[in-house]
């Protein structure tokens, strides 16, 4: 099936984006010339798109925006995320023509070309969208140079997906770091009161500062450091980023975040932390259909019934029937159910699956910080 775009302007300009299901959709080419493959999936953020671009969760997959129109406040170095963008391909309806915000440095479509990302615009999202919705989310290939239904379906399902693939090694920082920048830049009046390692498995920005102006002196870890590398720094608490791919391919993580739990660290886990450390702790996690990624979902606090607007990006979630009797889930969507947050019944020892640092997003869940300082006191 091939959708018409409403605009094409030129031949050399075209580019197309094909699921493994053979739907075709033809549309004008934004961002570099080329050839990726990837998990299709959705996010239905209004804004922030430069910080989805440059989130290390989203390696390995084809991020489609829903909003109608992406562009329009540009680029500027202030909002990235990480070093650079890791998406594969960019899909959207409409590119805004014009770039308005004093912030801006750089247009979207200058930034996906510096950074060689393929990107489709001009077609029916709405429509793409619905079918992610009712087949779940899709292998895909963006391309501006192959324009044959029958090999781009063939590329598409040649490319093993995202479960079994661990993408961590990919996104980590190559040496440990020290991390000073508060939210803002906003100087602290006090000196930092603990001492926090955070193991990097594709963490954003915006976490790292809200420890900092949470008064954590933050050291960033790569991935594969062993448990004793981090307990010779001697922490009060360890922070379990963000990061891509399927949480049960991350073994060595598992292993580290296995021997931190028995050596009674505090420890606070966020969106793949958070699903690593119920795989530490003998439970599960599975594949969502097309997985939760946005800027306006809701979740229960089931410690006090309130209920907190959260900014999710996740296709795997922790499998509620295999949690062990020692976590307790404490936050739920409100979408379809699913675990959104737990805690250890006896250690200091939390998570929670949703982004409660926001970039972009509310701001409803920020006292999370303050509760991960609070279990380094305990």
């Amino acid at each position: 099936m091939a959708i018409a775009p409403s605009i094409i302007t030129g031949k050399n300009n075209r580019a197309v984006l094909c699921l493994e299901d053979g739907t075709q959709f033809i549309g004008v080419s934004l961002g570099s010339q080329g050839e990726e493959v990837g998990e299709v999936c959705f996010n239905t953020s209004m804004t922030g798109y430069q910080e989805i671009l440059s989130d290390p969760s989203y390696a390995g997959q084809i991020v489609t925006m829903t909003a109608p129109q992406i562009g329009n406040v540009g680029v500027n170095p202030e909002d990235m995320e990480s070093e650079r963008p890791w998406v594969r391909g960019f899909v959207m309806k409409e590119a805004s023509r014009i770039t308005s915000n004093w912030r801006s440095k750089e247009s979207l479509g200058d930034f996906l070309k510096r950074y060689h990302i393929p990107s489709i615009g001009a077609i029916d999202t709405r429509q793409l969208v619905r079918i992610l919705r009712d087949k779940g989310s899709q292998r895909g290939v963006i391309s501006t140079r192959d324009f044959d239904r029958d090999s781009l379906v063939a590329k598409a399902r040649a490319w093993p997906g995202l479960a079994g693939m661990d993408l961590t090694d990919h996104v980590t920082c190559h040496k440990h770091f020290r991390w000073e920048e508060t939210l803002w830049r906003v100087p602290l009046s006090n000196k930092p009161s603990k001492k926090v390692v955070a193991l990097d498995f594709g963490v954003k920005r915006n976490i790292l500062r809200h420890l900092v102006s949470s008064h954590c002196q933050v050291t960033v870890v790569p991935a594969q450091t062993s448990a004793e590398e981090i307990l010779e720094r001697k922490p009060d608490g360890v922070f379990l980023s963000n990061g891509p791919g399927d949480p049960d391919a991350v073994k060595h993580g598992i292993r580290t975040i296995r021997k931190l739990i028995k050596a009674s660290v505090p420890l606070f886990g966020i969106c793949l932390g958070h699903q690593m450390l119920a795989l530490a702790l003998d439970g599960s996690t599975e594949k969502m259909k097309f997985g939760h990624r946005g800027g306006n979902h809701p979740v229960q606090n089931l410690l006090t019934g309130q209920v907190e607007v959260t900014s999710q990006n996740h296709g795997f979630m922790v499998r509620e029937r295999d949690l062990p009797t020692c976590l307790e889930v404490t936050h739920r969507s409100l979408f379809d159910g699913t675990v959104e947050g737990m805690r250890h019944r006896e250690l200091p020892v939390f998570s929670v699956q949703y982004h409660p640092e926001a970039s972009p997003g509310p701001h409803d869940a920020h006292y999370l910080f303050g509760r991960f300082l609070a279990s380094m006191g305990e």
